[in-house]
């Protein structure tokens, strides 16, 4: 099986952008490598089997993808995700085409011999404050207007809640993954007693005297804390957007608002800006000029 390009012909990033501390610890090939054995009950043992094919510059494109690898025949897209999200067939659809472009890169398509495709699979991992079931199931068809009979093209796209009591049988054969779980409810449960940065700093203390995730706070302990302060800092954030949308009544109002919240919540904690651009980016499907806009608009 040939190896899938891990670069397009767009500008390169500066640096590789990590919002999620999910993104964060998977990112680690040997871990990455467990979470698969234990999504389909596979025994590999040599992360060196697992290729890592994350498109290094979708971002600017407004493709981002968590985590793309192949193993075997197969690519698998893993998304982590902490609000529902029901475009993600769709969003997953343009990124496989720029996964395949790639992959039969230089090579004819209008040959008389069939050009085979590593198989894919797409999963998102979520994590939100939204009941959600264990397992749901997203398709590419039910955006569709006036479907009649099967879809033509379609996309199917699983969605685990990996909340902290959910999916037992998947965290009992991912250690790693159960103790992310206990991780994100220590930071939630101690949001709600005090203030965020300190709840993340608790949270961080706990797990490493409890054994919880030890090795890995330890090592990017500075990080964490501040992706995590990103990452569960909704109050400020989802105020901004209904303050906007009660002055504008109108979706470029919202945008307004988040946009405000994102460049405010970085600056305050020192984030550095092409972090904030790169937050900017995924969360309002902008391109990188729109997200320098919003940045130079609201980081005075």
């Amino acid at each position: 099986m040939e190896k899938l390009a891990t670069t397009v012909s767009e500008p390169h990033a500066k640096r590789e952008y990590k919002d999620t501390v999910f993104r964060m610890l998977f990112s680690d090939k040997e871990k990455l490598l467990s979470l698969y054995n234990a999504m389909n009950d596979r025994h590999y043992e040599n992360a060196e089997d697992l290729k890592i094919v994350t498109l290094k510059n979708a971002i600017y494109m407004g493709m981002k993808n968590d985590l793309a690898f192949m193993v075997d025949t197969q690519i698998c897209l893993y998304e982590h995700q902490s609000t529902k999200n029901p475009n993600m067939p769709l969003r997953d659809m343009f990124y496989i085409s720029l996964e395949y472009q790639a992959y039969v890169n230089n090579k004819s398509l209008y040959s008389s011999t069939l050009q085979k495709l590593p198989t894919p699979k797409f999963v998102i991992f979520y994590n939100g404050t939204e009941d959600l079931e264990e397992c749901t199931e997203l398709r590419l068809s039910d955006a569709y207007e006036n479907l009649e009979g099967e879809p033509n093209l379609e996309l199917r796209v699983i969605v685990l809640n990996v909340n902290e009591g959910c999916n037992r049988k998947l965290m009992e054969h991912c250690q790693v993954l159960k103790e992310y779980a206990q991780y994100v409810a220590k930071v939630r449960r101690y949001t709600a007693e005090m203030e965020l940065d300190a709840a993340v700093k608790r949270a961080v203390e706990e797990c490493i005297a409890e054994g919880i995730l030890e090795d890995f706070l330890r090592e990017n302990r500075a990080e964490v804390e501040m992706v995590s302060i990103l990452e569960y800092d909704k109050d400020f954030e989802e105020k901004k957007l209904r303050e906007a949308e009660y002055e504008a009544g109108r979706e470029e109002g919202a945008r307004f608002g988040l946009a405000e919240g994102i460049v405010e919540t970085g600056c305050a904690y020192n984030v550095p800006e092409p972090d904030i651009l790169a937050r900017l980016q995924e969360k309002l499907d902008i391109p990188l000029r729109k997200a320098q806009e919003y940045f130079a608009m609201y980081s005075k």
